[in-house]
């Protein structure tokens, strides 16, 4: 599989669509159009950065003099139309499921005067605190909030259209089990890395006896011996820099998401991380304060240690050359050796074992198509 490549739009590819308004940001008419009807559009600036997109701000006013701003982000090719939209469609999810929890999502579409196909996602400007770390008291009661309110319209794992992390896709096809679900993101994952990185036979060998092996066994257990786990719509990122806190009221939003239903769980192994910053224990802490670990209770940390695995490797599929890769592989091979070699060991209720190898038994067919699939798996 080619590495995906994707430029950020150029100055010059958006440079023609530019509004008559104040400002320096090219605003073109189909954004306006996805804008309430009586907005009269003040200016538009270029505000913030990102690596894959053009960015920028909507100063406007409503009928009656009152003001409103709004975020607006530009990306090109196909790629950049599924992007914008999977983003648009799983922030407008997470904002009907909480209020006040997501910026209000307001379109996302096609550019109308650029000089080649660019795209659009636009949603409520809010002012937040430069470079602040969210509250974790905040931040859990708020992430708990989503996880427990929120609703799969199958009753499924997954998403109804593909969702970005950064720039590169997500496999959020439906699946009503968590385990084959989690197996397939981490197959597509690993296969995204190795585009960007070239073929590293012992990851390669590590993610394989992981999803074959390891997730059916830690997983499963989750989905055995009468228990059940809910999907529940997650952010899917959220590490610090798409997490704010309001000027005004310290309110917590969170943004620029990669939103599917999964395990609630899978939410908290991206702050288990070393290249982010939310490492303080009381993320975690906090969150569980108000949703307990599932059962197993005793496997919850090994869990988390497997869902950091997958943003370990979606960095390294972002960021040639990084040692994160080398730590996602040193987290595989700690759980291979825990829960590939001997599944009775290191667990607290052979019953659940015991449930859980029957699981696998009637799975078995599924996880071998799995296994063969991976050399054929296309994102």
């Amino acid at each position: 599989m080619a590495a995906i490549e994707r430029t950020t739009p150029s100055l010059e590819q958006v440079q023609g669509v530019k509004l008559d308004i104040e400002g320096n940001f090219p605003l073109d008419e189909a954004v306006v159009e996805a804008l309430q009807p009586d907005l009269k559009i003040i200016s538009a600036n270029y505000h913030g950065s990102s690596a894959w997109s053009v960015t920028g701000s909507i100063d406007a006013k409503t009928s009656d003099g009152s003001p409103m701003s709004f975020f607006v982000k530009y990306t090109t090719e196909e790629t950049g139309r599924e992007q914008l939209e999977g983003e648009y469609r799983g922030m407008l999810e997470i904002y009907n499921s909480v209020t006040g929890l997501a910026p209000k999502p307001y379109g996302h579409g096609k550019l109308k005067h650029a000089s080649q196909p660019t795209y659009f996602f636009v949603c409520e400007f809010v002012d937040f605190i430069r470079d602040a770390l969210p509250d974790p008291a905040k931040l859990g009661a708020r992430l708990a909030e989503l996880h427990q309110s929120s609703v799969s319209p199958t009753g499924k794992f997954g998403f109804s259209v593909p969702t970005y992390d950064g720039k590169l896709p997500q496999v959020t096809d439906w699946d009503s089990s968590w385990s084959t679900f989690f197996g397939r993101l981490l197959a597509g994952i690993a296969r995204l890395d190795t585009a960007t990185n070239g073929p590293w036979t012992e990851l390669d060998t590590a993610v394989e006896c992981t999803v074959t092996s390891v997730v059916p066994r830690l997983l499963g257990a989750l989905e055995c011996g009468g228990r059940t786990i809910k999907p529940c719509l997650i952010h899917g990122d959220l590490w610090e820099g798409n997490i704010g806190t309001e000027c005004e009221t310290g309110n917590i939003y969170i943004f620029d998401g990669a939103p599917y239903y999964a395990h609630n769980e899978m939410e908290l192994g991206i702050w288990r991380t070393e290249h982010h910053r939310m490492k303080n224990k009381a993320y975690k802490r906090e969150y569980l304060q108000h949703l307990e670990p599932s059962e197993p209770r005793d496997e919850f940390d090994d869990r988390n240690r497997l869902y950091s695995v997958k943003t370990q490797l979606m960095y390294s599929a972002h960021v040639r050359g990084t040692n994160v890769r080398n730590q996602a592989y040193e987290n595989l091979k700690y759980l291979i050796e825990k829960y590939a070699s001997s599944p009775h060991e290191e667990t607290g209720d052979s019953n659940i074992v015991s449930e859980a190898e029957k699981d696998l038994g009637n799975r078995s067919g599924k996880f071998q198509l799995l296994r063969d699939s991976l050399e054929h798996l296309t994102i």
